[in-house]
This record gives structure tokens, sequence and C-alpha cells, in this order.
């Protein structure tokens, strides 16, 4: 039977040259309603959710992985195609087809900053 992990990791940082610019792409790439948080050392972009998730995360200045970090996987709202559609023309760039396992869909992306990012499509039903 294949696993699916239950709420393994509660926190994920996605590092970014030019903090603006991330956060306009993906505002644009996601449809994120990002919040900018100054009250640390650095300013965050909080990737929004709900008070019962597992995990959430943030953008960040910082030096990105340029595809050498681990890749942190998100939810979308509709087909992987279509994420990965968008997420191309905000910018990003495509690195994978869809990919089906037993709990959903994903392909992997890459953002303006060389992280790697799973767009993750959960199975129906």
């Amino acid at each position: 039977m294949p696993y699916t992990p239950q709420f393994p990791v509660v926190w994920t940082e996605i590092p970014v040259g030019d903090f603006d610019k991330a956060v306009a792409f993906y505002r644009a790439a996601m449809d994120y309603d990002l919040t900018v948080d100054n009250s640390g050392p650095n300013p965050m972009a909080m990737i929004p959710g709900t008070d019962d998730m597992a995990c959430s995360g943030h953008i960040y200045p910082g030096t990105p992985g340029k595809g050498a970090g681990p890749t942190i996987h998100l939810s979308v709202p509709g087909t992987v195609e279509e994420a990965v559609e968008k997420w191309v023309a905000a910018g990003g760039t495509k690195v994978s087809d869809a990919i089906a396992i037993p709990p959903g869909r994903f392909a992997y992306v890459e953002d303006p900053d060389g992280n790697s990012i799973g767009l993750f499509e959960p199975a129906k039903g």
C-alpha cells in the first residue's frame, strides 16, 4: 500500500534574490494573496493558508538553491497542466510533464530564481 505522509513538515521557506519581483511572480503564478510581514529580521511574504493546515511557509530574501536545494510541493486548485501553463506564463520554467502517483499528480517547475517547486494536484475521490 502506498504511503501518504500526514503533516510531517511544519514550515517551508523559499529563498529569492529579488524579494519584490518574487512576490509579484508568486502572486501571478499561483494566485496567492501574499501578506508581507516585516516584523522579523527579514521581510517575509506569507503563503496563505488556514489554521488547520499542517504546513505553511513564506518567501524571503536569501540565496536560492539554483536547482540544488530541496523541492517544495505546492497544492494547486485545478489541474497540474493548468498550473504549469500559468507558471510559465508568469515567468517560471517547466521542468517535467505531469507525473502520476497514488495520492495525485505533480509536475516539477522552477521559479525565476531557480528554486525547484512541485505543483501538486491531489487525487479526486
